[in-house]
């Protein structure tokens, strides 16, 4: 898909775009889908995925976890195109559960959507977004703890989610409100830790 994603509704879109046919859906074809050169959609597809009901399944939050870090610490390494190992692509979901977790989210995506903008460019920009990438790979690090709770990961997700909208619809305050919210996942991480 060539066309640049500007909100969350238009990635759930390209999600379901790329559970068609198949009864498992790799996140290969996911990435594909979605597109796997913009750190942004690669972040909300991450974060997303943590932010719905499929953080309850073991494994998921690692595996998110482990993705966000890769994308995030080649960002930081100055690669342009994103690059993953092929057994972190092969892995795969039940298209139903896929399309489940996504009607789930629809509503939210749509209720985020009417209030994110093209604002505050300064905490998007090139060296806003080295920022993002660096706390990003902080979370990351921390995420496979969050997995002994179920469901407490869904706080990464939203910080995530939240952090991947900031950088596609180059709004400066919605970053600043993840990176608040992050602050709080990284305590919660921390306080779990010591």
């Amino acid at each position: 898909m060539s066309e640049q994603l500007e909100t969350l509704d238009q990635l759930l879109d390209r999600i379901c775009a790329a559970a068609e046919g198949p009864e498992r859906v790799s996140l290969s074809r996911i990435m594909e889908t979605v597109g796997n050169r913009s750190f942004g959609p690669l972040l909300l597809l991450a974060g997303i995925i943590l932010f719905s009901p499929l953080s309850g399944i073991p494994g998921i939050p690692t595996l998110m976890a482990s993705f966000v870090l890769l994308v995030s610490g080649q960002l930081l390494f100055g690669r342009r195109h994103f690059w993953l190992p092929g057994k972190l692509l092969k892995r795969s979901i039940t298209q139903r559960r896929l399309l489940k977790a996504v009607k789930w989210l629809r509503p939210v995506a749509r209720f985020v959507d009417r209030w994110i903008r093209s604002r505050m460019h300064l905490l998007v920009g090139r060296t806003g977004m080295y920022v993002i990438a660096a706390i990003c790979c902080i979370m990351a690090l921390g995420v496979p703890a969050m997995e002994v709770v179920p469901f407490s990961a869904t706080t990464a997700g939203a910080a995530l989610t939240a952090l991947g909208l900031a950088l596609i619809a180059r709004d400066g305050l919605l970053a600043l409100i993840a990176l608040l919210l992050t602050g709080g996942v990284v305590g919660l991480i921390l306080r779990g830790l010591l």
